[in-house]
């Protein structure tokens, strides 16, 4: 037989699928991969229910989504951000924020196309570089405030640079980046006239009265900007697998063409109850906060009463934790022995960087678990020994 396609030679089983394998086989409490173990708001449960009994909703969406949901994504920005987006021709809705990240890559890079991306960072970034033919072109932030050095950015640009990521709020550190920050990375992007891919999917996760900034409502970065969010992870259904992308109409007709040609269109009635859920964030925000907030603070705490020293997130629902106080190993050679001597299942980071060894002395921990599951998993860290 002929071989497989060599773009897929770049490619990597995700840490996300050994270390959830790993955790069943040694029936481990699964604090890795990020999604909630207990029901989304009865509510959005039930507008799903109503939505699926609506023969209207039972066919294709048009491929840029359905114009309900987008009118309703157009309309949030306009409230909370500021930035104005046409639902027409400025929004497109994807199956997941995962393919709206894959197909703005496609789109916009080709072979040779460097692009910068802020270590630690989410694996499919790289993968989707890789398979497009460009080049990643990691930034390391530093530190457990995870600081980027400007000098280091700066001389990350070249002619070649055509686009940076950024995760805001950040998956692993928990980190919100502050005005300052983005201001910086957004003088860059200008001089360089390079696009950005701004990936918010936990725009709403922030604590301690932290507000989320979107990197397209900062002064001339709204058309090189592409938005991506979802309703994963703010309504806690992360397989309902609704995404969006906002961007200029010349950006979103690129990206266009990719989608129509993979999924085509969304899941049609997990697109209508989106746009009802999305109408009601004013009243359902705080509520959903202060769920996150309350197992954040129970996680964390009692980490630290067992001589843990958790990094406090300022948005998202992980923590990450430092580990060279506890062991002499390194990240995945602990995040296994956790999973098979003492049943816990963790992430290990050092995936999410290329160029810097700093993952190595860390642990990710997932705390949207149920009371329960976070207690039971505390009862199982404190069998590991450790000095107090």
């Amino acid at each position: 037989m002929k071989p497989i396609s060599q773009r897929l030679s770049y490619l990597r089983t995700s840490v996300f699928d050994v270390i959830a394998g790993k955790a069943r086989k040694h029936q481990a409490i699964n604090l890795g991969q990020g999604f909630p173990d207990f029901p989304a708001p009865q509510w959005l449960l039930d507008l799903g229910v109503e939505v699926m009994s609506d023969g209207r909703f039972h066919q294709y969406a048009p491929f840029l989504g359905l114009p309900e949901l987008r009118e309703q994504i157009a309309q949030n920005y306009a409230t909370y951000y500021g930035p104005c987006y046409q639902m027409e021709n400025e929004i497109i809705i994807t199956n997941g924020a995962t393919e709206a990240i894959f197909s703005t890559i496609l789109a916009l890079i080709d072979k040779g196309d460097e692009v910068i991306v802020l270590e630690p960072f989410y694996d499919s970034y790289v993968s989707a570089i890789l398979m497009a033919g460009g080049t990643p072109v990691p930034v390391t932030m530093g530190g457990d405030d995870f600081v980027i050095d400007s000098q280091e950015l700066k001389e990350a640009f070249t002619p070649q640079t055509k686009l940076l990521i950024i995760n805001n709020p950040h998956n692993p550190s928990g980190k919100v980046f502050s005005r300052e920050e983005l201001t910086t990375i957004a003088k860059l992007c200008l001089e360089n006239d390079v696009y950005v891919l701004s990936d918010e999917v936990y725009e709403f996760l922030t604590f301690d009265k932290r507000q989320h900034l979107p990197m397209a409502s900062l002064p001339q970065m709204q058309e090189r900007t592409i938005t991506i969010s979802s309703i994963g992870k703010t309504f806690g259904v992360t397989g309902w697998k609704i995404g969006w992308a906002c961007a200029h109409p010349d950006i979103i007709a690129a990206i266009g063409s990719v989608h129509q040609y993979n999924t085509f269109s969304v899941n049609t009635p997990c697109q209508r109850a989106a746009a009802l859920a999305l109408a009601r964030l004013d009243v359902y925000l705080p509520e959903f906060r202060k769920l996150y907030g309350d197992k954040r603070d129970l996680f964390c705490q009692e980490l630290k009463t067992l001589g843990w020293r958790p990094i406090i997130p300022q948005g998202t629902y992980f923590v990450l934790c430092p580990i060279d106080h506890l062991t002499q190993k390194k990240d995945i050679d602990f995040c296994i022995e956790l999973i098979e001597d003492y049943k816990i299942a963790s992430i290990p980071p050092s995936g999410f960087y290329l160029k810097s060894n700093a993952g190595e002395k860390y642990l990710r921990f997932c705390f949207a678990k149920k009371d329960e599951t976070l207690l039971a998993a505390i009862e199982k860290i404190k069998n590991y020994p450790i000095e107090r």
